[in-house]
């Protein structure tokens, strides 16, 4: 065990950089654990504390430049896509909305430390085509705030443990490794697990495009609203045929269709 300790230490910050540019591409594993166990190894100086910050924020910052690109590019499907990768349930696109419509650029100061908001605030900067300097100004800061403040703590509550009074298992490399991803994978499946249970109440009722479609053709009495986010709508500007928009918000207050009417929703 000591012996992979050794190599973890050795390694520790090309791992670091690794694990953080992996969770900032979207992969769902925890960005909190190598952040705190990276201050707890600087504060017993097996790592530099300003090179450690420095690999890290690094990390964090190419992978948040690559999803302000892609979303310039690809625009609001980007989010959809995000949702996948990371396991988050879609909810949280409207709360990224939501949240980067009260706060503008100043929400990629504080989203990273809102579980499942981080990645997707930086998608919609890009979507809203904020300026790249004004995106790297927030996002810098917000990315030296984020990493400081978890190897901050493990800095800090390092000095509670005395490396001499650590008893560790007689592990192999090998099992260490197959341990680590066994705690990842456990990890990812909880999230997953999550989503889909969401995801199953949320579309009990769900009808499909093709559905849709036929009742249109078919001349039912069919009501259609667009409720996507006002940010949405401003970056594509287009509704299916005869659907009302009324932002999601919004929907409480609305009264223009008779109740016994059917009545579909859609978003992105």
């Amino acid at each position: 065990m000591h012996e992979v300790l050794q190599n973890l230490i050795q390694h520790g910050y090309a791992l670091l950089f690794l694990w953080l540019f992996l969770e900032r591409l979207g992969i769902p594993i925890p960005a909190a654990v190598p952040l705190v166990c990276a201050g707890l190894l600087a504060e017993m100086e097996y790592m530099r504390f300003a090179y450690a910050m420095g690999f890290a924020f690094a990390a964090g910052m190419l992978g948040d430049i690559a999803w302000f690109f892609l979303s310039r590019i690809r625009g609001a499907r980007v989010l959809s896509l995000l949702c996948r990768i990371t396991l988050e349930p879609d909810a949280c696109v409207r709360k990224t909305q939501n949240l980067f419509t009260k706060h503008g650029p100043a929400s990629l100061l504080f989203a990273r430390f809102i579980p499942g908001l981080g990645n997707l605030t930086v998608a919609l900067a890009g979507i809203v085509r904020l300026p790249l300097k004004t995106f790297l100004f927030f996002d810098s800061i917000g990315s030296l705030l984020w990493v400081g403040s978890f190897m901050g703590v493990g800095y800090i509550f390092s000095r509670e443990i005395q490396p001499e009074n650590i008893i560790l298992p007689n592990w192999g490399q090998g099992t260490v490794i197959i341990a680590l991803l066994l705690l990842v994978a456990l990890y990812v499946a909880w999230k997953y697990l999550r989503r889909e249970r969401l995801l199953r109440e949320l579309f009990a009722n769900r009808m499909t495009p093709e559905e849709l479609k036929e009742k249109i053709v078919a001349g039912d009495e069919i009501a259609i609203l667009d409720v996507r986010h006002p940010l949405e709508f401003k970056a594509d500007p287009y509704v299916i045929p005869g659907a009302l928009y009324f932002p999601l918000e919004n929907l409480a207050r609305f009264s223009a269709v008779p109740v016994e009417t059917e009545i579909v929703t859609y978003c992105v």
